[in-house]
């Protein structure tokens, strides 16, 4: 029983085989005869016009699967050559410094961020862009499916039409031996035969008929599948495309969001860091003198360019009351000493700084008019001051300006000339530089002369006041 199954199955494969030989035999015929102009193709623009559009359809996608997987590599180094660095970063970083904590936890948020980036590109763009391009395949199996169907309707369309054209030789044919049979057969025979050869003329046609109906049917059903789908495939790319790099576009806007913020931070720490290295050194600087070593003395300030006054209107003659009073409040007050004269004893009087222009030494003696000339000269232009108890903090009537200054500063001054700096701890000053004057960290170390301060300019950019270093003081306005 086995063996008869056996046998069975074996002559219907065999039988299979034989079938589709003979209709890859009639296919090739078929091809050679239309390439040679033999035998009329079936021609449908519209639809090798959508053939055109899905191949190209095809050809794209395919490079965006090959350039976005090449993406994903990329994204890939770079994950692991950022973890690398950050690792470097958090090693090296020095328990003592300043931040250490964050920067520990910023190399790990990092890690984390490009984990979730790279997960999300390929579960949500990758996985949609393979299901997008595994349609194509069965879509291109059934177009050359097609183009095998359409070439056995032609054949059986061409088949059928030779049958057709050669209808009346085929009689001749017959008619020609049946000259024959005739003279040897007898007369009820011969009707029999021509009538057997007509039938099996009749029976070839028929299933020449059939053959091409069977094959038109199969072509158009194909056909219309495909008039349908292909259409509606080319146009499905553009939904994909917006979705593909509309979710990717999401993706890398909130990593990089997120990035920014991370490097943001690790930036905060790096200028705290900073900050706390030049702190550190100002403070070693101010205590590099040992306790039994002498301070540094710093030498007097050089003299600072002399300033031409401004001219002055020349006085009348004879002098107003109010001077008069004046000259004479003056002069008793110059010749009369009270309990600071001991104490100003070394400093010049200010009777002495107005004899000294007019060359003479009593007041009595000097002519008014020069007197009053003399005096309007050479008197200091200064502005009007408060006066504050000693060791109250500074005013704004101090400070020359109503403007909050920051904590630590005492006033401000104005550079009137350039300074070129010959010490490491000095500043370098051009005229009109202002400068926030600060109190000494050590009053033992303050030197006759020289202010310590930090430039506005510094102020402004940096908000803070470690860049500090000493000024000759003849050489500022105060403010």
């Amino acid at each position: 029983m086995a063996e008869e199954q056996g046998k069975a199955g074996k002559g219907i494969n065999t039988g299979k085989l034989a079938t589709n030989m003979q209709k890859r035999l009639s296919r090739a015929q078929e091809k050679v005869l239309q390439k040679l102009g033999k035998a009329d193709e079936t021609k449908d623009t519209v639809f090798e016009e959508s053939v055109a559009n899905f191949n190209k359809q095809m050809v794209e996608g395919t490079k965006l699967q090959r350039d976005l997987r090449a993406y994903l590599a990329a994204v890939k180094t770079m994950h692991d050559a950022s973890k690398r660095l950050q690792d470097c970063l958090a090693d090296m970083y020095e328990p003592d410094w300043f931040g250490k904590e964050e920067v520990d936890a910023i190399a790990e948020e990092t890690d984390i961020l490009w984990s979730d980036y790279h997960d999300k590109l390929v579960d949500n763009s990758m996985v949609s862009m393979d299901t997008y391009l595994a349609q194509f395949p069965d879509v291109k199996a059934r177009i050359a499916k097609r183009d095998r169907k359409l070439t056995d309707f032609d054949s059986a369309r061409h088949h059928f039409a030779s049958l057709q054209k050669g209808k009346k030789p085929d009689q001749a044919k017959i008619a020609k031996p049946m000259s024959i049979v005739e003279k040897a057969a007898p007369g009820w025979a011969q009707g029999i035969l021509s009538a057997h050869q007509i039938a099996q003329t009749n029976l070839t046609r028929n299933q020449a008929e059939e053959e091409l109906g069977r094959a038109q049917k199969v072509f158009e059903e194909i056909n219309i599948e495909l008039q349908d789908e292909l259409p509606q495939l080319w146009n499905s790319r553009v939904g994909f495309y917006v979705n593909t790099f509309q979710s990717m576009a999401g993706y890398q806007e909130r990593f990089h969001k997120d990035m920014g913020k991370l490097n943001q931070d690790l930036n905060d720490v790096m200028t705290k860091l900073e900050e706390q290295r030049l702190a550190n050194e100002a403070a070693a600087a101010n205590h590099s003198v040992t306790a039994d070593a002498a301070p540094k003395m710093r030498p007097a300030p050089p003299a600072a360019p002399p300033v031409r006054p401004s001219p002055s209107p020349r006085p009348s003659l004879t002098p107003a009351p109010e001077t008069q009073q004046d000259i004479l409040l003056f002069d008793s007050e110059a010749l009369v000493p009270d309990a600071n004269t001991a104490a100003q004893a070394t400093a010049p009087s200010q009777l002495q700084q107005f004899y000294a222009p007019t060359g003479v030494t009593n007041l009595l003696d000097m002519d008014l008019d020069v007197l009053l000339q003399a005096a309007t000269t050479s008197a200091p232009q200064t502005d009007s001051v408060a006066v504050e108890p000693a060791g109250a903090a500074p005013t704004a009537v101090t400070n020359g300006s109503s403007e909050e200054l920051p904590a630590g500063v005492i006033y401000k001054v104005k550079a009137m000339h350039d300074y070129a700096a010959t010490d490491g701890d000095e500043l370098e000053l051009k005229a009109g530089d202002v400068v926030l004057v600060l109190a000494w960290d050590n009053p033992d170390e303050q030197d006759d002369g020289w202010l310590m301060g930090v430039k506005e300019s510094h102020w402004l950019e940096n908000k803070n006041l470690l860049v500090k270093g000493v000024f000759p003081e003849n050489f500022t306005q105060k403010l």
